[in-house]
């Protein structure tokens, strides 16, 4: 069962390794910064169109291809952002861009979903993450469109709901609506914070060394922080799943039960 007394439902192993980790992070940044610098300023320098692209590019494809679990769309935004703060690329473009490309592979995701979600449920790719589908149906089930304006904030959610939504039947324009303003707000949100750190960074660097390494490892942390959370509660769903064995646990397996009954009743009409 998940350690009850860890905070935000993180256990008391995962406490223990970032506290230890994170110093280690922070100890190799600092040693490694002349490197570390020479790898940020080659990632300002780069080509601006080949930014807009691969930004978009893997916005796009973390819904409509599943490529969320491999590489969080947020982190790439993110990493946008800094990118535009050294002026080489525009930053209100790139932001359009982002939530351009999240609305549209949201909706490859919705209808890829709506025709082959049960072939997609079968994939190898999915198999561990059981727990995880069935919860998200869940909040379909409960929420509606509130559950694929949430799905938007989370990586593993980001992934799956649009596809979940079409398999559950969801009307598109009831799903294209939470989308479109899930990914207005998060495109703007996060581009906005890279360009933000990017910003901070330039200037720290500028006046003192220590500021600026301060900021680089602020901004090495909330990427990987970020990768790391969407890990951590991706594994925490499925022990929960799993392991579950306590009343409320067991009228969500029941909820679960009936939503997909519902499905294939859909289905066979």
């Amino acid at each position: 069962m998940v350690d009850s007394t860890a905070p935000r439902g993180i256990t008391r192993a995962e406490w223990i390794a970032l506290l230890v980790g994170l110093p280690v992070l922070i100890a190799v940044i600092i040693a490694a910064r002349p490197l570390v610098t020479d790898i940020l300023n080659g990632i300002l320098d780069l080509n601006p169109t080949m930014v807009y692209v691969v930004v978009s590019v893997l916005v796009f494809a973390e819904a409509a291809v599943f490529f969320g679990f491999v590489f969080p769309g947020e982190t790439a935004v993110i990493l946008g952002g800094v990118v535009a703060s050294g002026g080489h690329v525009n930053v209100g473009a790139l932001g359009a861009l982002i939530v351009i490309a999240a609305i549209i592979g949201d909706s490859v995701g919705y209808f890829v979903g709506s025709r082959h979600g049960e072939k997609i449920l079968k994939l190898k790719l999915l198999a561990h993450r059981r727990g995880g589908i069935d919860m998200a149906l869940v909040m379909l089930r409960r929420r509606g469109a509130l559950a694929v304006f949430i799905g938007r904030f989370t990586a593993f959610l980001r992934a799956v709901m649009p596809g979940l939504a079409g398999l559950s039947k969801m009307h598109y324009r009831t799903f294209l609506f939470a989308n479109a303003i899930g990914g207005l707000v998060w495109g703007v949100l996060f581009t906005a914070l890279g360009y933000f750190l990017g910003n901070a960074y330039h200037k720290a660097e500028k006046y003192a060394a220590w500021a600026s390494t301060a900021i680089l490892i602020l901004i090495v942390l909330v990427a990987v922080g970020l990768f790391i959370r969407g890990r951590l509660a991706e594994q925490r769903v499925e022990a929960t799943f799993a392991t579950s064995i306590t009343d409320v646990e067991a009228a969500l397996i029941e909820e679960i039960a009936i939503t997909r009954e519902a499905l294939d009743d859909e289905e066979e009409e």
